[in-house]
């Protein structure tokens, strides 16, 4: 009987082992491998450190891994970013890169790099980095050389932009001083003086801005209050320049009454006052006035400039002049 409860024992504690076995009961280890591309190195030179970090799938471990100094003589570099991969039996393997280098000559035995797994800390393995000094001729101590040989720079035509911007700005300061000294001299002013076009006469104003109006063909394409509107400011302006009174701030009535009483001739009335009315209905009534009407409002506003336009009053020539005091003293003679 105590037999059998010893084989049954022996039975349990093998399923047990087993289990633990399988990975299923028992977490495996975290390890750290690492490895180094040259182990020995010039002055200056660089190498870098490779370092495998393999744990569970989903456990947090972190590398310290020091920022500036591996140790004293051994500097760091530059970190590459780490690489993970899951592989068989859900293990995560992570794999990053420590570039370092020394200006010291001397046998290094690396530290070991520390991975924090949990309340645990695993250590890796230690490298050696053997860094060694350039042979100098002891009888020509004077004689020396780089570690590598110089390099020309390569032509970069930005870095010729402030020098090329001096010369711009030299040049362009000696052309202002000698314009600057030159208008003195002759007395003129330094800013140039822009002449202003003189001024047209009203009627000829008022034609140009009616052959443009006429040009641009707006009735034609459905735009008759456009059309329209150019019209009356355009014989609104005339009137004002003409008369001296303030059409455009007058209403088409007000601005009827004024001609009436300025001009004695209905037909001048008469063709400002179909413009004027015709306008007022289709900006205000939204009247589409049939082709025949609008080309009759552009006439009239013609007919109206050209009518009420100052008349030129010519003067004598002088050979009449001279002609008619020859009739005048010969007659006087007879």
């Amino acid at each position: 009987m105590q037999m059998k409860l010893i084989n049954k024992g022996v039975l349990i504690l093998i399923c047990f082992l087993t289990l633990m076995g399988t990975g299923k009961g028992w977490a495996q280890k975290t390890l750290i491998d690492v490895k180094i591309d040259e182990a020995a190195i010039l002055i200056g030179k660089q190498t870098i450190l490779h370092y495998t970090v393999t744990t569970d799938n989903g456990k947090d471990v972190r590398v310290l891994i020091p920022r500036d100094t591996l140790m004293r003589g051994v500097e760091v570099l530059a970190v590459s970013t780490p690489d993970s991969a899951v592989i068989e039996n859900n293990r995560l393997v992570i794999q990053q890169d420590i570039l370092i280098t020394s200006f010291d000559s001397a046998l290094y035995l690396l530290p070991p790099l520390r991975v924090v797994d949990g309340v645990d800390t695993v250590y890796s393995n230690q490298v050696a980095l053997k860094v060694s000094t350039i042979d100098v001729n002891a009888d020509a101590p004077e004689e020396f050389y780089d570690i590598k040989t110089v390099w020309k720079p390569p032509f970069v035509f930005a870095d010729y932009f402030p020098i090329l911007f001096g010369l711009i700005l030299a040049v362009f300061l000696i052309c202002v001083i000698g314009y600057i000294i030159q208008k003195l001299r002759n007395r003129e002013s330094i800013l140039p003086v822009k002449k202003a076009a003189p001024a047209l006469p009203a009627h000829v104003q008022a034609v140009k801005e009616l052959d443009e109006i006429k040009q641009q063909k707006l009735w034609q394409q459905g735009r008759n209050k456009e059309y329209y509107t150019l019209i009356t400011d355009t014989l609104r302006r005339y009137i004002v320049n003409r008369y001296g009174i303030n059409a455009m701030e007058m209403t088409s009535a007000e601005i009827l009454d004024i001609i009436r009483r300025e001009n004695g001739a209905d037909s001048v009335y008469a063709n400002l006052k179909q413009v004027l009315q015709l306008s007022d209905f289709v900006k205000f009534a939204k009247m589409n006035p049939l082709p025949d009407e609008n080309d009759l409002s552009m006439m009239n506003a013609y007919l109206f400039v050209n009518q009420t336009k100052p008349t030129e009053v010519t003067q004598p020539e002088k050979t009449g002049e001279k002609t008619g005091e020859a009739n005048e003293s010969q007659l006087t003679h007879e």
